[in-house]
């Protein structure tokens, strides 16, 4: 891996004329080519993973900008299902490239365990394929621990949970946010500087966490072992993405994990990942400037789930609940939890939209609607009789809100053959177009099925 530069790597920038008087006019920058996102709309587990994997068939570059492997996407590709946590689940093209991006927080152990279990069902050369940022920061094994005792701790004294994953990935971004967490680059470098950082890593979660037993020379050996299978892979990815972005042109894809109610900022606080999973992640995650966004797809089921604990309007503890949830198979990818279930839910989509300014939706999952006598979706919030125009911040709030619905009557037909917007019924249709012109976005495409052929393109 290097740092320095040569003087071919100046090409791009335009030194003023050493002579004044040449008057020579100075060339407009071009903009590079633009970068594609794919976020979650709602809280995760919306089928990204699919809309990525038809995308990345013709994208050179995919990319991972946040979030670590508290994240789950299956892709089904010619009846085998890959599981991805970490990596992107671009890997699957033999013929993109795949960087995890600084904005990342990597578990080493996590990162080639999924590769291997991955390599088992089919793929091949990823390690020739990826990309890792000198600069995303890594999640040790410790840092799960005391994710695991942060919980128990919440339970005893809140009497309640968050619902995290237990995979480490808090208290990695808040070693991040402390300045004492470490970084590929750290790893990759002095090694016995490295070691010393570690001990006083692990010292200070000691000091806050007197349970925590940490075998620190164990750890420092399979470390380094880890660290030497992935210093091929790693570059300088705020170079290296410039590069991309302005050398010959590419399409390059960024697969945002979690979803915008997950977000720390803009999601339900504090029921959220711990990262930015809106479209500013891509920005500061990758390190590439926002006039470098193109399009911007949301993602969103035809109904809504989420995994843990928090407000959830539109949920439906009966009946409707547990038929969507049986049909549409609702266990997490990374957590093996059933997952709640709802209607679609208008108010958090337009909200999602106002933060990221989606371009057009991908709506996903509409075939397990196929059954149901009628469908509802929730389009306002009251409180006290009254619409509010906004998403609350307020939890407390947002638990008190009445959901005012539109019902829909059902199609009643299996949907999961169809490959044209004209296959679909007449009902599925409407129901589409309103959801569409609700929250004022086009639908681009609509899943009736899990594998790549299932997703209904409509323009």
């Amino acid at each position: 891996m290097s740092f320095s530069w040569s003087a071919k790597d100046h090409k791009s920038y335009t030194n003023p004329p050493s002579n004044p008087t040449q008057g020579l006019k100075r060339p407009r920058n071009e903009t590079g080519n633009k970068v594609t996102v794919v976020l979650g709309a709602q809280w995760g587990d919306e089928g990204k993973g699919k809309v990525v994997d038809l995308l990345a068939t013709e994208s050179d570059l995919v990319c991972r900008c946040q979030g670590g492997n508290n994240a789950g996407h299956t892709v089904v590709v010619e009846g085998t299902e890959y599981d991805f946590h970490l990596l992107p689940s671009g890997i699957i093209n033999p013929k993109s490239i795949c960087v995890i991006g600084n904005g990342v927080v990597i578990h080493l152990p996590g990162l080639f365990e999924e590769a291997e279990n991955n390599e088992k069902k089919g793929l091949k050369g990823w390690e020739k394929r990826l990309i890792v940022s000198d600069r995303a920061h890594l999640v040790f094994d410790f840092h799960q621990v005391v994710d695991g005792i942060q919980e128990t701790q919440r339970q005893a004294t809140e009497g309640k949970i968050i619902g995290t994953t237990k995979k480490g990935i808090g208290p990695t971004y808040a070693s991040k946010a402390s300045r004492i967490g470490l970084r590929v680059c750290d790893l990759l470098g002095d090694f016995k500087e490295f070691s010393t950082k570690f001990k006083n890593l692990v010292e200070q979660y000691q000091s806050m966490y007197s349970s925590l037993t940490v075998d620190t020379e164990s750890q420092l050996k399979k470390l380094k072992e880890y660290g030497e299978r992935l210093r091929p892979m790693v570059r300088d990815g705020v170079y290296y993405m410039y590069e991309a972005l302005h050398g010959p042109p590419k399409k390059i894809l960024v697969e945002g994990a979690n979803a915008a109610l997950l977000d720390i900022d803009f999601g339900t606080y504090p029921f959220v990942t711990s990262s930015n999973c809106t479209v500013g992640g891509a920005c500061t995650g990758l390190g590439i400037p926002p006039l470098n966004i193109g399009e911007v797809y949301g993602v969103s089921k035809a109904y809504t789930t989420r995994v843990g604990i928090g407000a959830f309007p539109t949920e439906q503890l009966n009946v409707t609940g547990e038929l969507l949830q049986t049909r549409g198979h609702e266990v997490g990818v990374t957590t093996g939890r059933k997952r709640r279930c709802g209607w679609l839910d208008l108010v958090i989509l337009r909200y999602a939209h106002m933060i990221n300014g989606f371009t057009a939706i991908a709506l996903t999952k509409l075939d397990i609607l196929d059954v149901l006598d009628e469908i509802k979706v929730g389009v306002a919030y009251k409180i006290n009789g009254k619409r509010i125009p906004h998403f609350p911040a307020d939890m407390e709030l947002l638990h008190k809100v009445e959901v005012e619905y539109e019902t829909f009557p059902g199609w009643k037909s299996d949907t999961s053959a169809a490959r044209k917007w004209n296959n679909l019924p007449q009902k599925a249709q409407n129901y589409i177009r309103f959801v569409e012109n609700h929250i004022g976005v086009p639908i681009k495409w609509v899943g009736v099925g899990k594998s790549r052929e299932c997703m209904i393109q409509m323009f």
